[in-house]
């Protein structure tokens, strides 16, 4: 069983150390730096890669671990929530235990060591999702989650850092592919078409709807499914776009499923600037009173029931329609990892319109919580 405090459950001098890294600079990079570097993986590039992530991925982890042992009202207590403590301290420890990386050999091991980091993190969400629940169960009625900005600062900060943990992990493992699809560097993709993988997010919603509710309104797509832009991560857009049109599904679904009326179709236009490509997914699913849209920026805000899951289940909390008020706050820091931004806009008793903004310029350094 995990223990409360490190100083029991780990030696000084691997506390120390972390104490130590924490306390040391992060170092941002941009998606054109990504990019622009791994476009030419030879064995001198990825030696340097593996260099850089020694380096900088212990920082990083330092830092989460701090966290993760000092947050407020008994949330560094809570079982789960140490269970995640252990495994950013578990991979820490990997790291600084490697050698120093001086050939391809030493690389290719890297490699392996991270990725299996990368894994060992997989359940990271959901299993902070569960102590965050444990907090709110007991915190009962006399203070909600959403009068508790610092735990909503410290989540931001956690899971921001945890996308660019990933990113940077994923992309040095990916310029490993012996085969890597064309128009990829890494995890990166030279020519994204937003409105293809916004197609893609759209058909995995609607099975998500119809699995819970049978039914699913349509989606109409208004953009040229010819144009393309560089340097974006597929799977970042994936997410984002699945979030939003996961819940102007449900809001639809649920609005008009006692109606004589037939569902009005969600609408999602992708246009294409100089700086932003904008997707923009609007609803008529009766919108939002204005006095809660400050809350559907805070984590576990949902007004779907939340779903009790116990040990493996939680591992299956992607295939459930809502309930977790992650949805939106996740898709933001995703969108703002590389420059972009996610507003709400909605008109009650109507509907609400969401925009997507990408950075298409690629150009901005990671935010470093």
């Amino acid at each position: 069983m995990a223990m409360y405090k490190l100083a029991v459950s780990v030696s000084r001098s691997l506390l120390d150390d972390i104490h130590r890294c924490s306390l040391k600079k992060q170092t941002g990079v941009s998606l054109k730096h990504m990019m622009d570097f791994g476009s030419y993986p030879n064995e001198n590039n990825l030696l340097y890669s593996a260099q850089f992530l020694h380096k900088e991925l212990p920082v990083r982890l330092a830092l989460r671990v701090i966290e993760l042992e000092n947050l407020p009202h008994g949330l560094s207590s809570k079982a789960d929530v140490l269970k995640v403590r252990d495994w950013y301290v578990d991979s820490f420890k990997d790291l600084r235990n490697f050698p120093e990386i001086q050939d391809s050999k030493d690389e290719l091991r890297f490699t392996e060591l991270i990725n299996e980091i990368k894994m060992r993190h997989n359940y990271v969400m959901q299993t902070m999702a569960v102590g965050i629940q444990e907090l709110k169960k007991d915190l009962g009625r006399k203070q909600g989650l959403n009068e508790l900005p610092e735990i909503h600062q410290f989540l931001d900060r956690f899971y921001m850092s945890r996308i660019g943990i990933r990113m940077l992990i994923g992309q040095h493992v990916a310029l490993h592919a012996p085969n890597p699809p064309p128009g990829y560097v890494g995890l990166i993709c030279t020519k994204v078409s937003p409105v293809t993988v916004a197609q893609n997010a759209i058909d995995d919603a609607r099975s998500a709807c119809m699995r819970t509710y049978g039914t699913s309104p349509d989606v109409h797509v208004y953009g040229d499914p010819n144009f393309t832009f560089a340097r974006y991560v597929p799977t970042h857009l994936h997410h984002m776009v699945f979030e939003l049109v996961k819940n102007s599904l449900r809001a639809v679904q649920e609005r008009y499923m006692d109606s004589d009326h037939d569902c009005p179709p969600i609408r999602v236009v992708v246009a294409d600037g100089l700086e932003d490509v904008t997707i923009k997914i609007s609803d008529e699913g009766g919108g939002i009173p204005r006095r809660g849209l400050p809350k559907i920026w805070t984590y576990f805000y949902s007004t779907a029931q939340t779903p009790i899951l116990y040990g493996p289940q939680i591992l299956e909390m992607p295939c459930i329609m809502a309930g977790y008020g992650y949805g939106l706050p996740i898709s933001r820091l995703y969108a703002r990892y590389f420059g972009g931004e996610l507003q709400v806009i909605s008109m009650e008793g109507y509907g609400t319109d969401a925009y997507l903004h990408l950075n298409r310029l690629g150009n901005v350094q990671e935010p470093l919580p």
